[in-house]
């Protein structure tokens, strides 16, 4: 028996040591694969140039998504070098012509009132009293009006406020009205929206295209020739501003104001970029179009300032002067919106409404 075990002991070691050279014969050795074209260049490059990595930062630079253990949109992205063209436009030509253009307006409308001055009544005020907008008219103008004054004055301190604001009030004091323009604006363009969409459907019918509006202007509305120009209820340049301000410009600065105000719903760097761009374009190109619209409901026509601030009412000669289609439709009894006001619960029009 112990002769057995011997014989087997010394077979198990035989192979021990046969088996690891057995084996060395069929094993091959590791060759590398051959460096590419790209790996060849760098090691070149940091042979030549040591410590510049030119390559593998422009990798880097590319945008391109890469591994990471983070989950979200963006978080594979080192450099998103769309930041530098972003900034290179905000600080460039949006700041730059944008602040030309708000500059400008302003001077063209007081310099156009200088020499032509308010469009009066021409002729007596009868003092007989159209009702022209109803109390949801005037709420609802207000609440556009106001929301939309908070946006842009929040707007222009986040815009213009470094360039214009900061050497004046200094880093502290700055800081503080950025910040606190910055939470005004966020939270006060979710009211603009709601009250714009309102405002839409209150004035939609009165801003319909009529015969009369290109003829008004082809004209301007008299506003250089002191001709007078019929119009309806409203004439095609509040149309105007109606339909490019409040529809288009409003749409636009409303739903890429949404992008930039709500950044939980996975937005890229990318998207907030770019829908930063068309909120700001379009809010210079809207705050423009409402300088002259302002101009117009305030100083440049006497007594459209009272009828939307005060009760609604115009007086007759005002409303043949301004608006003669609709007022012919008032008189006739066809118009959908207006009617004769009471005289004795009327007011009295402003002496400044009359020629």
């Amino acid at each position: 028996m112990s002769g057995v075990r011997r014989l087997l002991g010394g077979a198990l070691l035989g192979l021990a040591l046969v088996f690891p050279a057995g084996a060395g014969a069929f094993e091959q050795p590791f060759i590398p694969n051959p460096p590419t074209a790209v790996e060849s260049a760098q090691v070149q490059r940091q042979e030549e140039q040591p410590l510049n990595n030119a390559p593998v930062w422009r990798d880097v630079r590319s945008g391109g998504v890469h591994i990471t253990q983070a989950r979200g949109v963006d978080t594979g992205v080192l450099i998103q070098s769309g930041g530098e063209t972003w900034r290179a436009l905000r600080e460039g030509p949006i700041s730059l012509y944008g602040g030309i253009l708000l500059i400008a307006v302003p001077i063209i409308l007081g310099l156009f009132y200088a020499w032509k001055g308010p469009m009066r009544v021409h002729g007596q005020l009868t003092g007989k009293m159209i009702l022209r907008l109803t109390p949801w008219d005037r709420i609802i103008h207000w609440s556009v009006a106001i929301t939309w004054l908070i946006l842009a004055i929040t707007g222009l301190i986040l815009l213009f406020g470094k360039h214009v604001l900061l050497p004046v009030f200094g880093y502290t004091l700055f800081s503080w009205l950025a910040v606190a323009g910055k939470n005004l604006h966020n939270f006060t363009g979710p009211l603009f929206l709601v009250s714009m969409v309102a405002m839409f459907f209150t004035y939609l019918s009165r801003n319909l295209p009529e015969a009369g509006d290109g003829r008004w202007l082809a004209k301007v509305g008299g506003m250089f020739s002191g001709q007078h120009v019929p119009a309806g209820f409203f004439n095609a340049g509040e149309k105007i501003v109606f339909w490019l301000g409040l529809t288009l410009f409003g749409v636009v600065v409303s739903l890429s104001g949404l992008v930039l105000n709500f950044p939980n719903f996975d937005q890229g760097r990318e998207l907030m970029q770019q829908a930063h761009l068309f909120h700001s374009i379009t809010g210079i190109l809207f705050m423009g179009l409402m300088m002259g619209h302002i101009y117009l409901g305030t100083i440049g026509v006497p007594g459209a300032y009272d009828a939307m601030r005060r009760d609604g009412l115009v007086d007759e000669a005002w409303a043949k002067e301004h608006h003669e289609n609709w007022y012919n439709d008032v008189k006739a009894g066809k118009a959908t919106h207006g009617a004769m006001a009471d005289t004795a619960g009327g007011r009295a029009v402003p002496e400044t409404s009359r020629a």
